[in-house]
């Protein structure tokens, strides 16, 4: 897998396979797209936080960089060194720019990522950005990127309910190697934030545990684990 520079890593389970549908198919067949490079241009997820928005950017970097120059930035993690993080970018086929709220309302930035946009389409290639609002409510210092994304791919994501959590986590634990029983992923969500970043993290925590103790994850393992300390910084 091609990597960007300042050596940003994708995780290995962050693929298309492990993102569960559910209400954002739409939204995860257009991605699904882009990385067959059956599409280009500008494309625009909005979300409130656990709504998937990073687990697709990465999922689409990752299967686009088997055929494409493909890079994912986390702009929460990488604003702070400056728009030169930006420099070379024009070279990818594919631009994943996570968090762009981040860096929303700051002229310079948004100069730089304008031009980006401009030399991306030139090229042929895709933008690929997230944020909690879509571009129509953006606070905008350049007028005319506002502009340039609000006419782009626009797609809202939407919050995995109780049910589609409970669906998502036993996807990935299949994805893992071992089936998580209902009433254990009921316990998780009845006892831990319903974030799925959360709840990914300490499914990932606990089924480590259970393969160093070659214990099934059962109730009654997962609290032995909790009491132990393993996993409650995930939680």
């Amino acid at each position: 897998m091609r990597q960007i520079p300042l050596s940003v890593r994708l995780p290995d389970r962050a693929v298309f396979a492990s993102f569960l549908p559910a209400r954002n198919a739409e939204a995860l067949e257009h991605a699904r797209r882009l990385a067959s490079a059956e599409g280009s241009g500008l494309t625009w997820l909005a979300g409130p936080g656990g709504s998937g928005k990073t687990h697709l950017l990465q999922a689409i970097c990752a299967a686009a960089s088997e055929r494409m120059r493909a890079g994912f930035l986390p702009l929460a993690e990488t604003a702070r060194l400056g728009v030169d993080v930006l420099d070379g970018m024009p070279q990818l086929e594919c631009l994943c720019l996570d968090d762009i709220d981040q860096v929303a309302g700051r002229a310079q930035w948004e100069r730089a990522i304008f031009g980006l946009l401009r030399e991306l389409e030139d090229s042929g290639g895709r933008l690929i950005v997230s944020a909690q609002a879509p571009p129509a409510l953006m606070n905008w210092a350049l007028a005319d990127l506002g502009s340039r994304c609000a006419a782009g791919a626009v797609f809202q994501l939407r919050v995995l309910d109780e049910s589609e959590q409970q669906a998502a986590l036993q996807l990935r634990a299949r994805l893992r190697g071992f089936e998580l029983p209902a009433e254990t992923s009921q316990w998780l969500q009845r006892r831990f934030p319903r974030d799925m970043r959360r709840l990914y993290e300490l499914l990932d925590t606990l089924d480590d545990a259970s393969l160093a103790a070659q214990r099934r994850l059962t109730i009654p393992f997962i609290r032995e684990v909790l009491r132990g300390g393993a996993g409650a910084g995930s939680g």
